[in-house]
């Protein structure tokens, strides 16, 4: 016998929500170390923005973290639709997921390839790399930053939310995955210890989540109780 549509999408969604805590473990992998500031000591930025981990370190643990990232609160929110008690406010969550996810990257992808070209720059003598450099990380960029932080920060507080709302079992983990996200992105620009703890945090509920969401989704909603008059 073939199997049902139902349990193919079902089944998809089970591995897709497994993108969920690898995306959490590369943010906080990602993020063990800091590079220097470029405006107190600009040559050591210029050494460590142009080493082969900081390039990894962006397009496996920042870009393609953040794809697998949206997977995962899609596939999240998907699995726990039929228990969700507010699916419009996940499904706005799920939104702003994606667009703080997508925004991001325009962000990985400057410090991926624009941050090593002009510490070269720097290294081969170049003095007006610190001016390229000002000029990249200039208004549009921080603007880019805030509003995808925004967008981020919401989306993450309202898909944990809905999904700790959603059953008792995923209480904890989705209330985790609420804060720890946000606390994540706004450790980033103090350089903290702070981020990859986070990050780490994130990870373990999002463990629980992948874990217990398909068997919620397998598992048939009681009818409510009818009301007696």
């Amino acid at each position: 016998m073939s199997t049902p549509p139902a349990d193919q999408l079902r089944g998809a969604l089970t591995a897709g929500v497994w993108a969920l805590p690898v995306s959490g473990a590369l943010l906080a992998a990602s993020t063990v170390t800091h590079q220097p500031s470029s405006a107190d000591d600009f040559a050591a930025y210029a050494a460590y923005v142009t080493t082969g981990p900081f390039l990894v370190s962006h397009l496996v643990g920042s870009i393609l973290g953040a794809a697998l990232g949206i997977v995962g609160a899609l596939s999240a929110v998907a699995l726990a639709v039929d228990r969700l008690r507010r699916p419009r406010a996940a499904l706005a969550g799920a939104a702003l997921t994606v667009t703080g996810q997508v925004l991001s990257t325009a962000l990985f992808g400057v410090a991926a390839f624009a941050q090593p070209a002009i510490g070269r720059a720097w290294v081969s003598g170049r003095g007006d790399a610190v001016a390229w450099n000002a000029d990249v990380y200039g208004p549009a960029l921080f603007g880019t930053a805030g509003v995808a932080l925004l967008a981020w920060s919401a989306g993450a507080v309202l898909v944990g939310r809905e999904l700790a709302a959603a059953d008792p079992a995923l209480r904890v983990a989705g209330l985790t995955y609420a804060v720890s996200l946000p606390l994540y992105y706004l450790a980033g620009p103090l350089g903290s210890v702070v981020q990859p703890i986070a990050g780490a945090v994130f990870t373990a509920a999002a463990v629980v989540l992948a874990r217990r969401l398909p068997v919620l989704a397998a598992t048939p909603r009681l009818p409510e109780p009818a009301l007696t008059s």
